[in-house]
């Protein structure tokens, strides 16, 4: 679906580079600190910033060679964008019908927007922040995208919220297989739900690259005091920090660990946790 190969953008504070795929039929979440680079990787993906160097794919194509039937195929939220809020969802429906002449289903649009309680003839601004994320959501997947790039979507959420929203992109991956998925998020645990991959990004670059389910399930953190870090057996470890007890240790070999020092506390990490660790600057190891 996409592919990215050595991307880089140069700004006077910042550089990005980061390679990597979004294969067909997958959710790859991005994660990082702000600042790491996400917004400036999905603005490029989108045409919105040109890139310095590097390769970029996009359903088999150089991104810069995409015709208006392909860009159509991509669909986009973003935190801080809307529509003009004197619409109503009636109206919108009207627009998107002209702008997707084809691919756009209006009478799905307002099926799945009554369902998610949404009022068809109220003025946008007059719409709750979840109400409002929704509408985004509908409107990114109403014109049968095969490729989204999500940039927080369930930011500023109640839970309920981001239930529903998670379901909605569950769903819109069950009706074809071959949809593809980029979207960030600073909630991790919406991500452990839903991404089959995690890519985590420091400084303008990729720090982490693994499989959600090895990340749950092989990598844990190991909290020691610093008499026992000094007995530890480091080759297995990623990363490594000073804490107030002693220190902290990712590995991705957690099993490995509860063998051999069976007397040591060793946790499943968490997203948040792991990107503590692996964004640390001040790594000990």
């Amino acid at each position: 679906m996409l592919t990215i190969n050595g991307l880089q953008k140069h700004y006077p504070d910042f550089d990005l580079d980061v390679s990597f795929n979004v294969p067909d039929g997958q959710i790859v979440g991005l994660i990082g600190r702000n600042g790491a680079g996400k917004s400036t990787t999905f603005q490029t993906i989108l045409g919105l910033i040109q890139p310095d160097s590097g390769e970029l794919k996009l359903f088999g194509h150089p991104l810069n060679t995409l015709t208006a039937t392909d860009k159509a195929k991509i669909g986009a939220t973003f935190p801080d964008s809307f529509f003009a809020e004197t619409l109503t969802i009636n109206a919108l429906s009207k627009i998107l019908a002209a702008t997707y002449t084809t691919a756009f289903d209006a009478t799905a649009f307002l099926h799945t927007a009554a369902q998610q309680q949404l009022p068809l003839n109220k003025p946008l601004r007059d719409f709750s922040t979840g109400m409002k994320a929704k509408v985004k959501l509908l409107v990114a997947l109403s014109h049968q995208a095969q490729f989204l790039v999500l940039d927080e979507p369930t930011s500023g959420l109640d839970v309920v919220v981001r239930q529903e929203i998670i379901g909605l992109l569950q769903d819109y991956l069950a009706a074809d297989e071959s949809r593809s998925i980029l979207i960030s998020s600073h909630i991790s645990s919406d991500l452990e739900q839903l991404a089959d991959v995690i890519i985590m990004i420091d400084a303008g670059k990729i720090v982490l690259q693994e499989d959600t389910d090895v990340l749950l399930n092989d990598y844990g953190i190991i909290k020691v005091t610093a008499d026992a870090f000094a007995t530890l057996d480091k080759k297995q470890l990623i990363a490594t920090r000073k804490t107030a007890y002693g220190y902290a240790g990712l590995t991705n070999q957690r099993q490995y660990y509860q063998e051999n020092y069976p007397q040591l506390a060793i946790e499943k990490g968490s997203l948040d946790e792991l990107l503590l660790l692996l964004t640390k600057e001040d790594d000990v190891q």
